[in-house]
């Protein structure tokens, strides 16, 4: 007899060590890994978006990593039904698998589904691009907060493709963007087992600075120049490729461009927190704790 289907979600902010687990984990159980980092999706980008290294990829299976172009389109609902789709075919194989990431609500909508999100009209896109060409993002980001605080604690605020398609939700629907999840999780026919990671502060403050200057010790820089043609796409409008891109523009000097990236990243740590602090059932634990944390796993699938 088949054991229950389950999905074990590693969750928490940005360079905290969910890859690490998410593969000592999978090893562990001899399983795969459904990665839920909507940044690491994407091909041409690696060392600013801190993927697995070729070593970490090689000790276990990863699926949504390198799985599309930065020229492609890659939206919530389209991940829900890719993501759904490949569990029920992984399933197969392994009565256990993993999703791990920091992408809040492309993992929701893994769990709970999520609606087809609105048409949008012409005029209303028209009218939010040239209040960002008018009045610029910071108002707009202060918009969205207002009307959607939970997709405003998640989002990358500082990529205002993401910020104007959230308001444009938002006023061709009345519904805020982070609303349109259908609440089916009755519909999942997988048992789900929620493990959050977390630290000090300053602990993780300091994870995430040292993430940054490795990041510029591999390449990050001549990564975003190879990009450079390329900056006006929505996936490179993010943290750690916006900042270069200016320097690079001469609007700021690379310096400054670093310190940019290693405060937008902790302040994105933080939206991250308040997010998944919100979702109902995670298990909190601190990154070291991995023996505790599978012991607590073999428990909960008893």
């Amino acid at each position: 007899m088949m054991k229950q289907k389950t999905l074990i979600v590693i969750v928490g902010p940005t360079a905290i060590g969910k890859t690490a687990l998410a593969i000592d984990i999978a090893q562990h159980f001899q399983t795969e890994i459904i990665s839920a980092d909507s940044r690491q999706f994407f091909k041409e980008m690696s060392i600013g978006t801190a993927k697995p290294s070729a070593e970490e990829l090689a000790r276990a299976q990863h699926h949504f990593i390198n799985s599309h172009s930065i020229h492609d389109e890659v939206s919530v609902g389209s991940f829900e039904k890719e993501a759904i789709l490949l569990l029920n075919q992984l399933y197969n194989k392994h009565a256990i698998l993993i999703m791990a990431g920091g992408s809040g609500l492309y993992i929701n909508a893994v769990l709970y589904g999520f609606d087809e999100l609105p048409t949008i009209e012409d005029s209303i896109r028209e009218k939010l691009n040239h209040r960002l060409v008018q009045d610029g993002l910071a108002t707009l980001q202060e918009e969205l907060k207002s009307v959607d605080p939970l997709y405003y604690a998640e989002v990358d605020i500082h990529n205002p493709q993401r910020v104007i398609r959230a308001l444009e939700v938002f006023y061709s629907s009345g519904k805020p963007f982070s609303s349109f999840r259908k609440g089916a999780l009755q519909s999942r026919d997988f048992k789900t087992i929620l493990i959050g990671l977390n630290t000090e502060r300053e602990e993780l403050y300091q994870r995430i600075n040292l993430r940054v200057d490795l990041m510029l010790k591999e390449g990050l820089i001549n990564e975003v120049k190879s990009l450079q043609a390329y900056k006006h796409l929505n996936s490179l409008n993010t943290v750690g490729y916006s900042e270069i891109f200016k320097a690079l523009d001469g609007e700021t000097s690379i310096e400054q461009a670093v310190n940019l990236i290693k405060q937008n990243t902790r302040r994105f740590a933080k939206r991250q927190l308040t997010w998944f602090r919100k979702l109902e059932g995670i298990n909190w634990f601190k990154p070291d704790e991995k023996e505790k944390i599978i012991s607590f796993i073999k428990k909960e699938m008893i």
